[in-house]
C-alpha cells in the first residue's frame, strides 16, 4: 500500500493498523495525518508505548495520557478513580483520534487496560469509547519487556507470541483495525542491502547473506573513527563513551538540561529524552544529532564533530561530515495534552555518538554505523540495528550471534497475514469513486465536530504530487 492510499483511508475515521519495514515513512504519514486534523480543528491524542518513542513524536506515554501508569491490573476503585479523576475526565472525554506509537512494545493487557478507560470515560460501549485508534509500528523490531514486580527487566515465558504482543489482546481483535502495511522504502536505497534485511525479516536467511555480513565484518580496532557504535547494553555504551571523551586534549564543556512543568512529567521527558540529562562535550568529540531541525539543517541521526564553542555563548559549533558548520541551538522536548504544552526539557539536541544501544537506536536512519550483536539476546534485536544503516557499505560488524539474525517464526506468519489483508484493503479504497470518498473523510470530521479540512486536502494533494 502506499502512503497516499494509507493516509485516504485513516481520514475515513477507520481504526487503522499502520505497519511496514523500517524506513517506510510510518512516522511521516502520521505526522501528514495530524496536520489535517489540526487544520480541520480535531487535535488528535499522540501517544508512544515507550518515552524515548514518545519523544520523537512530540507526544506523551500512553501510559501516562491514559492514566493507568505502569499497573498491569486495574480494580473497579482504580477504574473510578481515574475516569472521575478532571485532568483523565476531560482529557478522555474530548479525544477523537488516539494514535499509539511503537505498539509492537506495548503488552496486551496494557492495550486492554487503555481500551478499558477509554470505553469506561467516554461511556460509549464501543472499543475504545467510539474514538478512532491508529497503531502504528513493526512487529519485528523490539517487543515489550516484561518486568518483575521490583521494576526490573525480566525474562517471561509465553505460549504464544498472542500472549506478548498487542495484536492478541481482545481491545485489538474488538477495534478491528484495517491494516495499512506501506510497500514504500525511503531509507535504504541499496537493493543488495534490501535483499539482506528483507532475507532476515522472512527468515529465509543463507549463506549468500552470511557472506555479505562477513565482508562487513571488522576488528574492534579497525573501525572507522566518526562513526557511531551500536551495542546491545548499557554497559558497552557508556564504557566507550567515556573512555574517548577522556583520551580527548581539552577542556570539558557541561550543560544542564532544563526541565519545566510538574516534576513526574519532566522526569518522564527526561529518561525518553534521547539527548542526556547532562551532555559534556570537548572539541573533536564525535556527536550525533537526537532531534530533527525545524529548518531541515538535520535529522534524527546526523553525525558529526564539535568543531569549537561558541565565544558569544558557548553554543556548540558542529562540523558534519559533508563539509558544512553549524552552531547547534538548544530544542524542546515537549508532552502535549489536547495541543497544550504541559511539561519540557531544553538540552542541546546532541550526544556522544561513539556508542549507542540498539534500543535507543529504534527510529533512527544512520549513514554508517560500528555494530556488535555478539550479545545479542532478543528476537528483533539484530534486525532493528541492521536496519538503522541506510546502505551495507555504511555497515561496520564487529560480530554477531545466530540470534542477531533471526526473526521470531509466528510474527513471519502473522506479518504474511497483515500483507494479504493491506493488499485486499487497497484494492478496495482504490477503486472508489473519489467523490464518495471526499464525502467519507468530511463526515468523520463532521462526526468529529471539526471543520472540513479543504485547505489540508490540497496541501496533501501537493505533497504526494511533488514526490511523483
Amino acid at each position: 500500500m502506499t502512503q497516499s492510499q494509507a493516509l485516504d483511508i485513516m481520514k475515513t475515521g477507520a481504526n487503522i493498523f499502520l505497519t511496514g519495514e523500517p524506513g517506510s515513512g510510518k512516522t511521516h504519514i502520521i505526522n501528514k495525518y495530524v496536520s489535517y486534523l489540526r487544520s480541520c480543528g480535531i487535535e488528535p491524542a499522540i501517544t508512544a508505548s515507550t518515552g524515548i518513542a514518545a519523544t520523537h513524536i512530540g507526544g506523551m506515554t500512553i501510559h501516562s495520557w491514559s492514566g493507568i501508569g505502569i499497573k498491569t491490573e486495574l480494580s473497579k476503585h482504580d477504574i473510578e478513580k481515574i475516569v472521575t479523576n478532571k485532568k483523565y475526565k476531560k482529557r478522555l472525554e474530548d479525544t477523537k483520534v488516539l494514535i499509539i506509537d511503537e505498539i509492537s512494545m506495548l503488552p496486551p493487557e496494557a492495550l486492554n487496560l487503555v481500551e478499558l478507560v477509554c470505553r469506561r470515560a467516554k461511556k460509549n460501549p464501543q472499543p475504545f469509547g467510539g474514538m478512532q485508534v491508529i497503531f502504528v509500528g513493526d512487529f519485528f523490531q523490539l517487543p515489550p519487556i516484561s518486568k518483575s514486580d521490583s521494576g526490573r527487566p525480566q525474562q517471561k515465558m509465553f505460549a504464544s507470541v498472542s500472549e506478548r504482543f498487542a495484536f492478541g489482546s481482545l481491545a485489538w481483535q474488538a477495534s478491528a483495525p484495517v491494516i495499512c502495511y506501506l510497500s514504500e522504502q525511503y531509507r535504504q536505497d541499496d537493493k543488495e542491502y534490501l535483499d539482506l534485511l528483507s532475507a532476515i525479516r522472512a527468515n529465509r536467511f543463507n549463506e549468500d547473506h552470511v557472506a555479505r555480513l562477513e565482508r562487513c565484518k571488522i576488528n574492534y580496532s579497525e573501525a572507522p573513527q566518526g562513526l557511531p557504535k551500536l551495542f546491545t547494553h548499557n554497559l558497552d555504551v557508556d564504557r566507550v563513551n567515556n573512555e574517548m571523551l577522556s583520551q580527548l586534549d581539552g577542556k570539558y564543556h557541561s550543560f544542564e538540561m532544563r526541565g519545566q512543568g510538574p516534576r513526574p512529567l519532566v522526569e518522564t521527558l527526561k529518561r525518553g529524552c534521547l539527548s542526556p540529562e547532562t551532555l559534556e562535550l570537548k572539541i573533536g568529540a564525535s556527536i550525533m544529532f537526537t532531534k530533527n531541525s525545524p529548518k531541515g539543517l538535520f535529522v534524527n541521526g546526523t553525525l558529526g564533530k564539535v568543531a569549537g564553542f561558541d565565544p558569544a555563548n558557548s553554543y556548540p559549533i558542529i562540523s558534519l561530515r559533508d563539509g558544512r558548520k553549524l552552531t547547534v541551538e538548544l530544542a524542546d522536548w515537549m508532552l502535549e495534552d489536547n495541543g497544550v504544552d504541559v511539561a519540557r526539557v531544553t538540552q542541546f539536541p546532541l550526544r556522544l555518538a561513539w556508542a549507542i544501544t540498539v534500543h535507543k537506536s529504534q527510529g533512527m536512519s544512520l549513514d554508517g554505523a560500528v555494530i556488535d550483536l555478539s550479545s545479542v539476546f532478543e528476537y528483533g534485536q539484530g534486525y532493528v540495528a541492521l536496519s538503522r544503516v541506510r546502505r551495507l557499505s555504511g555497515l561496520h560488524l564487529i560480530g554477531w550471534n545466530n540470534r542477531a539474525v533471526e526473526v521470531h517464526p509466528e510474527i513471519v506468519a502473522k506479518d504474511s497475514d497483515f500483507k494479504s489483508s493491506s493488499f485486499r484493503e487497497a484494492e478496495v479504497f482504490s477503486g472508489m469513486d473519489a467523490d464518495n470518498l471526499k464525502t467519507l473523510h468530511n463526515h468523520f470530521i463532521n462526526l468529529c465536530g471539526g471543520r472540513e479540512g479543504l485547505m489540508a486536502e490540497r496541501e496533501i494533494k501537493d505533497f504526494f504530487q511533488s514526490k511523483k
